[in-house]
């Protein structure tokens, strides 16, 4: 790696947390002072940030010839990265615009810690530079963004009828969606959710055989991802096809967010498993 695409990353790995620090800010403004500038400003400043927090990830993976899966930072910028741009995708579907605020602060959050403690690592294990692999791994941090989304507005939509139940009509009613708003961007990242988690494990049973010639498909992680993945596939059928809706689904979305949580850390801290190649 020369010197200057160093530079360009140490550079941009700095620009990041300002970046999202920034964005927060605009989506903070328009949220709890309608501000116009923060109005204007925060969908623009959102698409800058992630187009280069994508563009740094790109550079990132040619220079060092390995996916940006290697350490506990470089998956900190891959969830901060798909925090951004799973919200953006779902302001431009609904065109609900004033719920960033709750979403991007744990991307700039994520940012800032992956900027403070990322390692330059160019000698890893063989296995961590499959382009497979690093598919793998951003489509499952894509997917369990999405459906920590759907979580966040799960609880929006708890808090906000819990509000509207007991007649307090504060700042929070005032801002804040309607329910109806609230459940459709919920329902729309659970889809996205679900979505790239399929995607995940359809290339990772694809990829396992091939990386492994001893391997279980009881392996721990796998069966929690499973789970997850059929929780989420229950809720999306019950929608659609019993009708469950409003608090109810919105329960079921928050119970599920808890499995998923336990998936990612739990079995991860406590239960060995081929997904550890450190």
């Amino acid at each position: 790696m020369d010197n200057i695409t160093f530079l360009i990353i140490s550079l941009i790995n700095i620009l990041l947390p300002l970046l999202y620090a920034i964005t927060t800010w605009f989506y903070g403004k328009a949220f709890f002072r309608d501000d116009e500038k923060g109005k204007k400003f925060k969908t623009p400043f959102l698409a800058i940030t992630v187009l280069t927090h994508l563009a740094y990830l790109i550079i990132r993976t040619a220079a060092f010839d390995h996916p940006p899966i290697t350490t506990v930072a470089e998956i900190m910028s891959l969830i901060a990265f798909s925090t951004g741009a799973a919200y953006l995708v779902i302001e431009r579907l609904t065109k609900v615009k004033n719920t960033g605020y709750f979403i991007l602060v744990l991307a700039f959050f994520f940012q800032l810690g992956s900027s403070v403690f990322i390692q330059d690592l160019i000698e890893v294990n063989p296995v961590l530079r499959s382009k497979l692999l690093g598919i793998h791994v951003s489509t499952a941090l894509l997917g369990y963004t999405a459906i920590t989304i759907s979580a966040v507005y799960g609880f929006l939509y708890l808090m906000l009828y819990h509000n509207i139940k007991s007649k307090r009509f504060g700042v929070i009613y005032a801002k804040l969606p309607n329910l109806e708003s609230l459940e459709r961007m919920s329902f729309l990242s659970t889809l996205l959710g679900f979505l790239f988690i399929t995607i995940a494990i359809v290339i990772g049973l694809v990829w396992l055989p091939k990386a492994y010639e001893s391997f279980s498909y009881f392996d721990a992680k796998l069966l929690g991802t499973m789970a997850v993945w059929f929780l989420y596939g229950a809720g999306l059928l019950a929608n659609k096809m019993l009708g469950w809706q409003g608090r109810k689904i919105m329960v079921l979305s928050l119970a599920a967010f808890v499995l998923s949580f336990f998936s990612l850390t739990a079995i991860n801290m406590f239960l060995t498993s081929f997904h550890s190649f450190y």
